[in-house]
């Protein structure tokens, strides 16, 4: 994984199956456009630099992601460090955000788990949070994480309807 060495990070990482054959679950886990569909925090990505898939490639998610004492929604400019389609994974780094997360890392795996199901592993490193509990970060990401993963196998159904 391409994170940052230096101060020891926050790490965490949850995972899920997804009812769904490897290839579906990447072709809607790698598209920036299609984040709205399996993350329900997520209101809109923009593209904001780059091309899509190619190492560089910056955008800027935006929605509930964390709750902002102002009541405004939270976004996250995040880079594309890697991405790799043989192996079905990449990671992001957040490079600025209204939230705190600056810095940190989410990396994104899928395994073919065998009778047309996908073992989605996510990962993620966060710099440490000043007058933050870190078990209650990484629980809290972690719980967030996770029900994106629960929502992919829906996700995949509708867009195969309205196909």
């Amino acid at each position: 994984m391409a994170f940052e060495q230096g101060k020891a990070k926050w790490c965490g990482s949850v995972g899920g199956i997804v009812d769904a054959p490897i290839d579906k679950v990447w072709a809607m886990v790698s598209q920036t456009t299609r984040l709205p569909e399996w993350m329900p925090m997520v209101e809109r990505c923009t593209d904001l630099a780059g091309s899509e898939g190619v190492p560089g490639y910056v955008r800027l998610v935006s929605g509930f992601m964390f709750p902002q004492e102002d009541g405004e929604r939270s976004w996250i400019k995040e880079r594309l460090v890697s991405m790799d389609p043989m192996s079905h994974t990449y990671v992001y780094k957040m490079e600025a955000s209204n939230v705190g997360l600056d810095g940190s890392a989410n990396s994104l795996k899928l395994v073919d788990y065998g009778d047309d199901s996908t073992l989605v592993n996510w990962s993620f490193e966060i710099n440490p949070l000043e007058g933050a509990c870190e078990d209650s970060i990484i629980d809290y990401l972690g719980f967030l994480y996770k029900s994106c993963i629960n929502r992919i196998g829906g996700a995949l159904e509708i867009s195969a309807r309205k196909a």
